[in-house]
């Protein structure tokens, strides 16, 4: 079968109406009765012109060879786990990395926390010009330049080098994550199938993630830091080549007509409220960064502007989404989309379930090594329940998804993954690790790793099947932000408590910070505490916000 097999969007859904359009015209009354998507959401919708007609009716969809579709699942789902691999080599070996390279204080928590938010700052403009010059180029060229980038990682000399080649990283990330949502929409029938194809995604984040945790500590005491990224980038660069003949070749469901890709990109693309929006999370993400690292900033009025720059823009974006829609011009994300409440409710517990388990794992870490004193290779094994248990949730959640109320499954675990850090909030560091500590890496997972199949269903529900490339990148924007935001917040509140117990409260020396154990322990505390309570909102959000959710993943008829 030819590698550049075409898949036509609109041939996903069979029955979906010819008059759908993404983006809510006030302006412009609808030629019929608006659409539905499965969460609820009415978009109502301008009559196309005789070209698009043409063309939607003359689209088939060609049906892949079971060969053929794993491996259309497969190889996104690989990417993702070399991805997410190189995250679990920061977290694990960030101490022996900012010796290795005379990483600077200020910049202690950028290697992380930087990759996030750059890849947050473009997914929406990313997914918008997925869904116009096609899914496949946009995740070919994604991915591989994240596997150059993870190559350049490993080579980097300095501090700044490696959160340079790490910023750039988290570019490529973002052309991949949308586009492979698009591809695996496109080209996996609805139901069962797809919804195991987002589990796969879903699983493999999780999956390299841990594995890089537990790798990394033998890695980085056998043959040094720089072996995972090289180990990682060469494999990413495999996988490049062979998503070249593996991946189907997406077409956007609606005919450019005559109009060229230059001219579509142009006028199609909502660049401006892609700026608003990417600038206003980015500026807000990058103050908590550098509050994170060091607290005092805080009273710099440096601080303070930006603060109020990235607020402003954030109240401005839903203002010019209001204008782009009265003036019937496309619109990034359509203020309509906010009034489907399981959709904002999934947008609200996406971000702060992902804020919890990036920072539970980032923060557990710090913990078995800078207050209980264990090595790199320890702390990974102390991790490894972490992996076992995401592995397993994801594929169980890919089989029962369309089996148990959304709403349940959201809410139950998240009552789960509050277990975790409320156990590392309470635990003494003198008790063995499988009395309690243990166990909190057995939760660690479930919220986000149920909420990915289960959020990703319903968020893409919400988009038209065209636009399928946008929603992925709504739903990894507010994931990756959320990381970036979680992981911030928890550093301003460890270090916020430890300033009140008299300690220096910055990022630098031999670890996170340069405390006493005892003050560094409070510190930590304070941060698993308000991941519980993040939690806990989750919790009500998902049992109020998903009520009218029913069942997702069905088959469509």
């Amino acid at each position: 079968m030819s590698a550049t097999e075409t898949i036509a969007l609109s041939s996903v859904a069979p029955k979906v109406p010819d008059h759908v359009h993404p983006f809510d015209r006030p302006g412009n009354p609808p030629s019929s009765s608006p659409s539905s998507s499965s969460t609820g959401l009415s978009i109502p919708s301008t009559p196309p012109n005789d070209e698009q007609n043409t063309a939607l009716a003359q689209s088939t969809k060609p049906k892949l060879s079971t060969p053929r579709l794993i491996l259309t699942i497969f190889v996104p789902s690989l990417i993702r786990f070399w991805a997410s691999f190189t995250n679990g080599i920061i977290t694990v070996g960030l101490p022996v990395i900012a010796r290795s390279i005379s990483l600077e204080r200020a910049l202690y928590l950028w290697p992380q926390s930087v990759y996030g938010l750059t890849a947050g700052a473009i997914l929406l403009i990313a997914g918008s010009v997925a869904d116009i010059v096609g899914a496949r180029s946009v995740e070919l060229l994604g991915i591989f330049l994240l596997g150059a980038m993870t190559l350049a990682c490993g080579l980097a000399q300095t501090g700044v080098q490696l959160v340079v080649f790490r910023a750039i990283q988290g570019v490529a990330l973002a052309m991949h994550l949308p586009a492979s949502v698009s591809i695996i929409t496109a080209a996996v029938p609805a139901g069962r199938a797809r919804n195991l194809g987002f589990a796969c995604l879903g699983m493999s984040q999780p999956l390299g993630f841990s594995v890089g945790l537990v790798l990394s500590g033998i890695m980085i005491e056998k043959a040094g830091w720089r072996s995972g990224f090289y180990l990682s980038g060469g494999a990413t660069l495999v996988a490049a080549m062979a998503a070249y003949w593996a991946l189907p070749k997406v077409d956007t469901a609606v005919a450019a007509g005559s109009r060229s890709t230059k001219e579509r990109l142009r006028k199609d693309v909502d660049w401006v409220g892609g700026v608003i929006a990417s600038g206003g999370l980015a500026i807000l993400a990058y103050v908590l960064a550098i509050l994170s690292a060091d607290l005092s900033t805080i009273r710099s009025a440096e601080t303070a502007s930006l603060l109020a720059v990235s607020l402003a823009l954030l109240l401005a974006f839903p203002a010019w989404v209001h204008f782009q829609t009265r003036a019937g011009r496309p619109a990034l994300i359509p203020n309509s989309l906010w009034e489907n409440v399981p959709f904002s409710s999934t947008c609200i517990i996406v971000a702060l379930s992902y804020g919890v388990i990036n920072s539970s794992e980032i923060f557990a870490s710090l913990y078995f090594q800078e207050v209980q004193n264990a090595s790199t290779l320890t702390t990974s094994l102390y991790l490894l329940p972490n992996l076992v248990t995401g592995v397993f949730i994801n594929l169980t959640v890919g089989l029962v998804v369309h089996r148990v109320p959304a709403r349940w499954l959201v809410s139950g675990s998240a009552v789960i993954c509050a277990c975790s850090p409320l156990i590392m909030a309470l635990v003494d560091p003198a008790w063995d690790y499988w009395y309690l500590e243990f166990w909190a890496q057995v939760f660690a997972p479930f919220s986000g790793d149920v909420l990915f199949t289960v959020g990703l269903i319903i968020v893409s529900d919400s988009f038209p099947e065209k636009t399928q490339a946008l929603a992925g990148a709504v739903f990894n924007t507010v994931a990756q932000f959320g990381m970036s935001l979680g992981v911030g917040v928890c550093q301003v509140v460890a270090l916020g408590v430890m300033d009140g117990s008299g300690g220096a409260g910055h990022a630098g020396g031999e670890g996170a910070f340069e405390e006493d154990a005892g003050q560094v322990l409070k510190g930590y505390r304070a941060s698993f505490w308000a991941m519980f309570a993040y939690m806990l909102v989750c919790v009500v959000v998902g049992v109020v916000g998903l009520r009218n959710a029913g069942k997702v993943g069905l088959k469509r008829e």
